[in-house]
């Protein structure tokens, strides 16, 4: 498969983690700043992902979905985790957890392709900066 064809499906897979786990994390916080800021992440999140799917189209590919299992493990992952503590505290902790392995990830991503299409690139980078950004925000939850 081609490497920028790879890369994309990536940054569309990873932002469509983000905006689920957001998406199901905003329904379980009645903290009102808290959920500001995840939805602010959530909007960012559908950003890269509508970006990463408008390049696949345009390059006459279909975006690849996460998996259906993974999707499941990870719903019942967050709900076990937030089971006892749904705190701002514990959620912000969960998420910088998920945003580090993200930003590792991403970071050999960018290394493997990093001869690919500069514009695709960009977009990694993007990504990357963005999984940096939330953590500094999350960070104020703790």
């Amino acid at each position: 498969m081609d490497g920028n064809i790879e890369l994309l499906n990536y940054i569309y897979q990873n932002s469509e983690m983000g905006k689920d786990t957001l998406t199901q994390l905003i329904k379980m916080t009645t903290d009102e700043n808290f959920k500001n800021n995840l939805q602010s992440q959530l909007n960012e999140y559908n950003s890269i992902f509508n970006e990463a799917d408008e390049k696949l189209k345009s390059n006459n590919k279909e975006s690849k979905s996460i998996g259906t299992l993974t999707k499941v493990s990870t719903y019942i992952s967050i709900n076990f985790n937030t089971l006892i503590n749904k705190t701002p505290s514990h959620m912000a902790e969960m998420l910088i957890q998920g945003s580090t392995m993200g930003i590792i990830d991403i970071t050999k991503k960018i290394k493997e392709y990093k001869s690919q299409d500069q514009t695709i690139l960009g977009l990694a980078n993007k990504l990357l900066q963005f999984e940096q950004k939330n953590i500094d925000e999350l960070k104020k939850f703790l």
